[in-house]
């Protein structure tokens, strides 16, 4: 069964069938939040950084938000496969201690298992020594997006949070760009770097990554609401609270094509669908493609494929209440879907070869 899904907005259709493919002709990789989903990725991760971009020299921006930051900030290590492979191992073993008569872990309770080993590796502890390496290479412009409360959701608290939050789902309901009333995008960028998208979509504010910033901000991308306690005092950075990328830019759904020259947008992703935001997740009138992606090459995993994964589908976080005490077998349904992946990467090399565009459909 065929695995990978070839998708392209119409200026990427154009210069396929015109040009074919070449990794000179990428200049943004997207990595989106999804938590778990990500690591049906590596295997192309490990390609595309590895293997493929290594074969051109032209500066490329990797734009993260949550899970899909580390994964960008993982691709500017030296040596980016055997880096992946850690993120990899780290992520399928995680394991917290569940209270008694619980199904999941508080906050509190994951802040204190990733604080002591072993176990998956905290921002400080997988890039200790190697921050330097991120924001100085030679190539890559790492792009880490969170999201800032604004007024109620300023600051952290038992009701002011889900009171904030309701009033940022109702905004959002009625117009995205007026859920900037309550959360802010603020993307940490490498020094001296301008965003690789036009910011007039959604409120935005851009901050430099610096060696005091970087482990804070790449936390407070991957700091879920009601999961994880969200972070304050990033220096550099306005005050307030910051949270996961992924709330106001769930998939990365961006303004790519308003740069000019910028190049297209290759996009590694776990489905079709691109939304805006995580709380869009269940409008699905947001989740057609727009002319934001009119450049953009996204691979995805056939729905087909992903059906003949362990239970059916990708990993993903329910997965952890469905193996709340069974550890060893969420590491082997996540490490067989994650073997299975290498299938993605092995079409996208084959393809790449002879870059036919009947392979190629409609975003």
């Amino acid at each position: 069964m065929t695995a990978l899904r070839i998708y392209a907005g119409p200026t990427a259709r154009k210069h396929i069938e015109t040009h074919g493919l070449q990794a000179q002709d990428v200049g943004v990789i997207p990595g989106a939040a999804g938590g778990p989903k990500g690591l049906v990725l590596g295997p192309l991760d490990r390609y595309i950084f590895g293997e493929w971009l290594a074969q051109s020299s032209h500066p490329v921006h990797l734009v993260g938000a949550s899970i899909g930051a580390w994964r960008m900030a993982t691709a500017c290590l030296d040596q980016p496969v055997a880096a992946f492979q850690r993120l990899e191992h780290d992520y399928i073993h995680q394991n917290y201690a569940l209270p008694p008569g619980q199904k999941r872990p508080t906050p509190d309770g994951v802040i204190a298992h990733v604080k002591s080993p072993p176990g998956v590796a905290t921002g400080r502890a997988f890039y200790d020594g190697r921050v330097r390496e991120v924001l100085e290479h030679s190539r890559y412009r790492l792009h880490i997006v969170t999201a800032r409360g604004r007024h109620v959701l300023g600051r952290e608290g038992r009701f002011a949070t889900p009171l904030g939050y309701l009033g940022a789902f109702l905004t959002n309901v009625a117009r995205r760009k007026a859920m900037g009333a309550w959360l802010e995008r603020v993307v940490f960028s490498t020094p001296g770097t301008r965003l690789p998208f036009a910011t007039d979509d959604y409120r935005t504010c851009q901050v430099g990554l610096t060696q005091a910033n970087f482990n804070p901000a790449l936390q407070a991308s991957c700091s879920i609401p009601f999961v994880l306690r969200s972070v304050r005092g990033i220096p550099g950075a306005p005050p307030g609270a910051y949270w996961d990328g992924g709330i106001t830019d769930y998939h990365l759904h961006l303004n790519y094509r308003a740069q000019q020259g910028a190049g297209l947008v290759l996009y590694p992703h776990f489905q079709k669908a691109v939304v805006p935001g995580w709380l869009d997740k269940r409008l699905k009138w947001r989740h057609g493609a727009t002319r934001f992606l009119d450049n953009m090459v996204l691979l995805a995993p056939d729905p087909d494929w992903v059906r003949q994964l362990p239970n059916g589908k990708l990993p993903d976080r329910q997965d952890f209440t469905r193996y709340a005490s069974d550890f060893a077998g969420r590491v082997k349904a996540w490490r067989t879907a994650t073997a299975a992946s290498q299938q993605l990467a092995d079409e996208w090399h084959a393809w790449l070869q002879r870059p036919h565009p009947g392979r190629v459909e409609a975003l």
